[in-house]
């Protein structure tokens, strides 16, 4: 096969993706839209600022956790920003919330994407919030115990709190699927490219005794690290097209995405996060580490599970 006819396949290929993924995040997104106009993530956000509490943060950032879980962590940062400089938080909480958004954000999108994957909606739903409460109550009492963090938060960014109009917001939104096509072009080329080097075997060969001490097989590696890396929004194409290749059985298909689930785009995600003040001890080291403990504990809980109990209630 000569360079231009790989080319074009990988720009057919790019294009077949991108029309599964946007089949999902189309809809998702204008639903999500009409929900955010109607105030009622607002409302879900004041229902939960009594759980606010449990991880020692004021109940107004509960509009903040809700708007990142039903839209994206842009959003939620956007919010975070119009309410922050009342609350005078901590570092500490800054880094209790912005780690908690990390684990849960981008819901409606992810979870279908999830379920379009293999992995049912109803689990993914209550490992990410429960795991995201839970991670997140960890460290508030780790940093409540030692003290660490308590100094008053400084934020590295603040965005204009701003309402677009439809037709504002929709070409927004059609410049974001834009970047998505890109970089699902920009992956299919590098995983090219990493295969003709070998060096997706020798990533495969280095992560193999980690992913399956978590019960992931090594099929299931490549769809892992992209989801890790990349995320499951960005990802997400490929991660439905590889779900679709048979070539991952339910177990490797449902331990791989609680692993993601709960830790996934490491780099761009945790980025975000330090500029509205989240440290790196809990937005990086505490969220894999707890995504690794997790799935770790899943595996052993579910390790004698048959594959029709897999295929009754943890995946379709």
């Amino acid at each position: 096969m000569s360079f231009i006819e790989h080319c074009t396949s990988l720009f057919r290929q790019a294009v077949r993706t991108s029309i599964d993924l946007f089949k999902i995040t189309i809809p998702i997104i204008i639903i999500t839209r009409i929900l955010s106009q109607l105030g009622i993530i607002e409302q879900i956000g004041h229902f939960l600022a009594p759980v606010m509490k449990l991880v020692g943060l004021p109940g107004s950032m509960g509009v903040v956790w809700a708007t990142s879980i039903f839209t994206n962590l842009y959003g939620g940062m956007v919010v975070f920003a119009s309410l922050a400089p009342a609350e005078h938080l901590t570092v500490a909480q800054v880094t209790v919330l912005s780690t908690m958004m990390l684990v849960a954000h981008a819901l409606p999108i992810e979870l279908r994407i999830a379920q379009k994957a293999g992995p049912r909606m109803r689990g993914m739903v209550i490992l990410r919030l429960f795991g995201a409460l839970l991670l997140g109550y960890l460290l508030d009492v780790g940093f409540r115990i030692t003290g660490y963090l308590q100094e008053l938060n400084t934020v590295i960014w603040n965005p204009p709190v701003h309402n677009p109009g439809w037709v504002e917001w929709a070409i927004s939104q059609i410049r974001n699927l834009g970047f998505i096509f890109l970089a699902i072009l920009g992956l299919l080329v590098l995983m090219k490219i990493l295969d003709i080097l070998n060096i997706t075997a020798l990533l495969i060969k280095l992560l193999q005794p980690l992913l399956k001490l978590m019960g992931i097989g090594k099929d299931a590696a490549p769809i892992t690290i992209i989801g890790m890396t990349m995320g499951i929004g960005y990802g997400g194409g490929l991660l439905i097209q590889e779900a679709k290749s048979g070539r991952l059985n339910r177990k490797d298909l449902f331990f791989s995405f609680c692993l993601m689930g709960l830790c996934h785009s490491v780099i761009e995600d945790t980025l975000l996060m330090m500029l509205i003040g989240g440290h790196i001890v809990g937005i990086f080291w505490a969220r894999i580490l707890f995504a690794m403990v997790v799935t770790f504990i899943l595996v052993k809980l579910l390790s004698g599970a048959s594959p029709n109990f897999f295929a009754k209630y943890l995946t379709r």
